[in-house]
């Protein structure tokens, strides 16, 4: 069974459970009938390239899955996996620079499904000044950066609330992309902070609470010399991508909490 070709019909099973739906869930919900998504299934009907997509549509499968459903069931890939400098993401990587630079003098990143930095604005470089190279060496990854205790851990005044917000992100994300690098990325981050372990779809709700009518948001905040910083932030992706790396990209924006973090923050970056 460990060296068995998974078919199609294995592919999308696992998919559908992922989602927890019945077969006649998603039959239902793909305007087909029970029996012929049963007979999908089990490899006793050959779905056509359109049904493939139209079933990894309604289970949400990321594109680079899609691609796999399709090599699966004997079809050519349909959507390209181009890298970022690929001259065919000049205009990507155009927009991605605009929102960057707009968002100076605070911090922007764009990373990747494995959370690795592909672009930055380099808002607030004494943040990072005495962190051994080995961590920002590229391909940097964001979390390792961000939680490991060489890394910016020490720096976070909130790492307890912070720490348990990104790694409730990180399990959300495998939960529905099943990803093994970031399952391997997990165990990781885990064994560097294991009291910020999620524990299941409310894990927000075990970070430490902050006092009632303070907060709006999970917020960033860092030690500087000139003070507590404070961020919150909100992440941007690409509507309807058609390319693999287009639709796994995320940029991540931080904007200044309150008005103390504006002072300080307009104060080092003159």
């Amino acid at each position: 069974m460990r060296n068995r070709t998974h078919t199609f019909g294995d592919h999308l099973k696992g998919w559908r459970q992922r989602r927890r739906l019945s077969q006649l869930d998603l039959a239902t919900d793909a305007q087909i009938s029970a029996r012929h998504l049963s007979f999908i299934e089990t490899g006793r009907s050959a779905p056509s390239r359109e049904m493939i997509l139209h079933l990894a549509e309604r289970l949400d499968v990321p594109i680079r899955d899609r691609n796999v459903l399709l090599v699966a069931a004997g079809y050519a890939p349909t959507f390209p996996h181009r890298a970022l400098d690929d001259p065919a993401l000049t205009p990507v990587r155009h927009a991605i620079d605009i929102v960057l630079r707009a968002q100076m003098p605070y911090p922007a990143f764009a990373f990747n499904r494995r959370w690795d930095i592909v672009a930055s604005n380099g808002a607030l470089p004494g943040l990072y000044e005495g962190i051994p190279a080995d961590l920002m060496t590229p391909p940097v990854n964001a979390l390792r950066l961000t939680l490991h205790p060489k890394g910016l851990a020490p720096r976070i005044a909130n790492f307890p609330e912070w720490s348990a917000h990104l790694l409730h992100r990180l399990h959300q994300q495998l939960e529905v992309t099943g990803d093994p690098e970031l399952a391997a990325l997990e165990q990781e981050l885990l064994s560097l902070c294991p009291e910020s372990a999620p524990h299941g779809a409310d894990s927000a709700a075990h970070a430490p609470a902050p006092p009632a009518g303070t907060e709006f948001v999970v917020p960033f905040r860092a030690n500087t010399p000139a003070g507590v910083i404070s961020f919150f932030s909100t992440t941007m992706v690409f509507g309807t991508p058609l390319d693999v790396t287009l639709s796994e990209l995320a940029i991540e924006l931080f904007f200044p909490a309150d008005q103390a973090t504006i002072d300080i923050v307009r104060a080092i970056s003159t």
